[in-house]
């Protein structure tokens, strides 16, 4: 390959869309298990890669040249071929810093906890100091390196102002895990996660929740491309480049999840979307039906409303980790907190809002098989509805009218 990027595993990788936003040359995600990496980089028979997890320290020894910077961070996630002489810089920090000042601004006097030990901990560190933090420490399970464990900083550091997430904890496929017990640290401003798969990972969510700002790191992964680019290429890119890039790959990786009422038009909608798009399609009732093997009244008779969410809190879990997809949901779905957790790491909660007068019952619909249920049903899930989307779609229209007004809020 020419371009492309290196880890282990990578299925969890964005690195190909972004690259292939720019525009500029081919890109490849290149898997190499451990013993494979001795003989790739004494080939060098590339021009120009990028190293994730967990290769960015292991690559050093490689390289004929170091920048200073990585140098000092103990850190490379660029590598250039220069003639047989390999090139390594670290484009992590810049790309950190950049989300970090976005998002929140200097720690000017914080104390910022950094969670992992890995090569993207050592950029955290030197970005933290970077931007004025007071005092930096790095915490892991097992304490090594000068760490902190995770029950000393429980016990000693309750004061922290900044949390930052290196750790794989939270990434796809892995996607329910969260690293660390945020009410140990009541004075936490802000949280970062430079995780960026899923867009909105759990430890993102729960500080949201907690009303502290909090991100996670596709900006991040977007900028240092950028900055890994301009050292492949040998220039400078345009200015803004990063935001251009970034709003793009968002857009295209954010799922679209439909939430409403039975029978509002969530699968026909669905449909539209997912061909208009060219996006895959999921239906969450089909897919219950497909893996019970029965269909939607059958569970309802044999195992009652009970027996049919817990299928459905199953095929929602395993749907969390998916990313570009259109999701039409159960008019139930958004009952259960858990289900809106993970419908919302990957996805932005549309709610068609269709009169429900409008909403035609059917038989097949154990909840809404007549007119007093389906308004029965509105009047108890209204609000749940809207404390739960992102966006209200007023719903009475056609189908397409509905899918227009969803495209041009996704946009």
């Amino acid at each position: 390959m020419k371009y492309g990027c290196i880890g282990y595993p990578l299925g969890h990788s964005f690195s190909a869309d972004i690259h292939g936003a720019l525009g500029r040359y081919e890109y490849t995600l290149k898997e190499l298990p451990p013993d494979e990496v001795d003989a790739f980089l004494k080939e060098k028979n590339f021009s120009g890669i990028n190293v994730t997890i967990p290769y960015k320290q292991t690559v050093i020894p490689y390289l004929d040249e170091i920048d200073e910077a990585a140098r000092r961070i103990g850190a490379v996630n660029t590598i250039v071929n220069r003639g047989g002489k390999l090139c390594g810089y670290n484009t992590d920090f810049g790309g950190m810093r950049a989300q970090i000042l976005r998002a929140f601004g200097r720690f000017d006097g914080e104390k910022v906890l950094i969670l992992g030990t890995g090569g993207t901990s050592r950029t955290a560190v030197r970005v933290a100091e970077s931007l004025g933090a007071c005092e930096v420490f790095r915490v892991s399970r097992s304490g090594k390196e000068g760490a902190l464990t995770y029950e000393e900083a429980y016990a000693g550091h309750r004061d922290a102002g900044v949390l930052i997430n290196t750790s794989p904890v939270g990434m796809y496929p892995n996607v329910s895990g969260i690293p660390v017990d945020l009410s140990n640290f009541p004075k936490l401003k802000f949280v970062f996660d430079a995780v960026f798969n899923p867009l909105n990972t759990r430890l993102v969510a729960e500080a949201k929740a907690r009303g502290i700002p909090a991100e996670a790191g596709l900006y991040m992964l977007v900028t240092q491309a950028m900055l890994a680019a301009e050292k492949f290429l040998g220039e400078s890119l345009p200015e803004g480049i990063a935001d251009e890039i970034f709003a793009k790959v968002a857009n295209r990786r954010r799922n679209i999840v439909l939430i409403g009422m039975p029978a509002c038009g969530k699968s026909t909608v669905g449909r539209i979307l997912a061909e208009k798009l060219g996006r895959e399609l999921i239906d969450t009732d089909e897919q219950i039906e497909r893996e019970a093997g029965r269909t939607i009244p059958q569970i309802f008779a044999e195992e009652g409303e009970a027996g049919f969410r817990r299928v459905e809190r199953e095929v929602i879990a395993s749907l969390a980790g998916k990313s570009g997809i259109v999701l039409a949901t159960g008019g139930g779905a958004v009952l259960n907190g858990e289900n809106v957790q993970d419908l919302k790491l990957n996805g932005r909660l549309y709610w068609i809002d269709r009169s429900p007068e409008l909403l035609i019952p059917t038989a097949d619909r154990p909840l809404a098989a007549d007119k007093e249920a389906i308004f029965r049903r509105y009047a108890e899930r209204r609000a749940i509805y809207e404390r739960c989307a992102d966006l209200r779609i007023p719903g009475d229209g056609s189908p397409d009218e509905v899918a227009e007004q969803i495209l041009l809020a996704h946009s």
